[in-house]
């Protein structure tokens, strides 16, 4: 479905009100916005979000959680909520469903999620495997670059740097521009193979577990057998999807026309001076409170009490198994 689609669905922010009803409520002390005048004016172009309903919206998708999923063990402040609401375009269904993939993913994963926090992590995170880049791109999206080259599989398993990108997006999921904007993945795949590569299958069947908008992703130095395997999987996948894929091989001339030099690191023909994943170590350490308190409690291993959750969506089941190790193989950047 195209973005204009889901733009055209219905949700009780989108419906037309009554001449007769009151004004929205002033929005509670609880929450202060932050984005700015142009961001509050693109989320409300691109994600259906009305500054004057902002609060009821949340409301509503915390009424239905406490309706449908009452034993759910999660947070409901307005700040988390609107994450949900703002990756999911409002519309409260779609939203709820997103939520209860993201707790069922850390139920159903405790070797990722249990104990997730920067400390633990200093192998992955001081071997450059991931960085976030200084500035973001002309869009306001923030570049995750992944250099799975960097990771020795015989120096701990990949569900360690499964468990640095999470902490990763947590960290940048938490400033509402990104969820408005989204971000951006960067991979180069140099000196990668197809094998090294498929490790990260576990991971991409979680994906749409995460409340972030990934607006494109910037494959380089892939091996040349991935074109023909995104040639294979293309028509399966929805029209909005496949066109945010890029394969730019070695071609860096290819990516400066999506990602300016300025904002990339000499590594990639850019001037903003050479890639430093310890600035994004830093800044990951520097939250290690805020990651202790969310991460270091004990997953619930059915993730509420006395009621199941759904699976996480039929999407992957519904895929013959040649295409899925395709699909996995291509969409290990994630």
């Amino acid at each position: 479905m195209s973005e204009e689609s889901d733009s055209l669905r219905t949700s009780p922010s989108a419906a037309s009100l009554s001449e007769n009803e009151l004004p929205p409520p002033p929005e509670a002390p609880g929450y202060v916005c932050s984005l700015t005048e142009e961001l509050v004016t693109k989320a409300r172009e691109e994600l259906q979000e009305k500054p004057e309903w902002r609060l009821r919206d949340v409301q509503a998708l915390r009424d239905m959680v406490r309706k449908d999923y009452p034993h759910l063990s999660t947070c409901l402040d307005d700040a988390f909520l609107l994450r949900f609401l703002r990756a999911r375009k409002f519309d409260y269904d779609r939203a709820l469903q997103l939520l209860v993939n993201y707790h069922g993913c850390r139920r159903s994963w405790p070797e990722v999620f249990s104990n997730l926090r920067p400390s633990a992590l200093k192998d992955v995170l001081g071997s450059g495997f991931l960085t976030v880049l200084p500035r973001t791109d002309p869009r306001g999206c923030h570049v995750l670059c992944l250099r799975p080259d960097r990771w020795i599989p015989s120096s701990y398993p990949i569900t360690e740097n499964i468990r640095a990108i999470y902490l990763t997006l947590e960290k940048l999921i938490q400033a509402e521009e990104t969820q408005v904007n989204g971000i951006v993945i960067l991979a180069d795949y140099e000196g990668v193979s197809l094998s090294k590569a498929s490790h990260f299958g576990p991971f991409i069947a979680k994906k749409d577990g995460f409340p972030i908008r990934i607006k494109a992703v910037h494959i380089v130095n892939e091996p040349r057998i991935f074109k023909g395997i995104f040639a294979i999987i293309k028509p399966f996948l929805k029209e909005k999807i496949a066109n945010r894929f890029f394969l730019h091989g070695s071609d860096l001339s290819s990516l400066h026309t999506s990602l300016p030099r300025s904002i990339l690191p000499k590594e990639y023909g850019g001037s903003a001076g050479e890639l430093d994943p310890a600035r994004w170590s830093a800044v990951l350490l520097a939250s290690e409170d805020d990651f202790a308190q969310e991460f270091c409690r004990p997953v619930p291993r059915d993730g509420v009490r006395g009621q199941a959750l759904p699976p996480e969506g039929p999407a992957e089941a519904q895929w013959d198994d040649s295409v899925r190790a395709a699909k996995s193989q291509l969409y290990s950047c994630y």
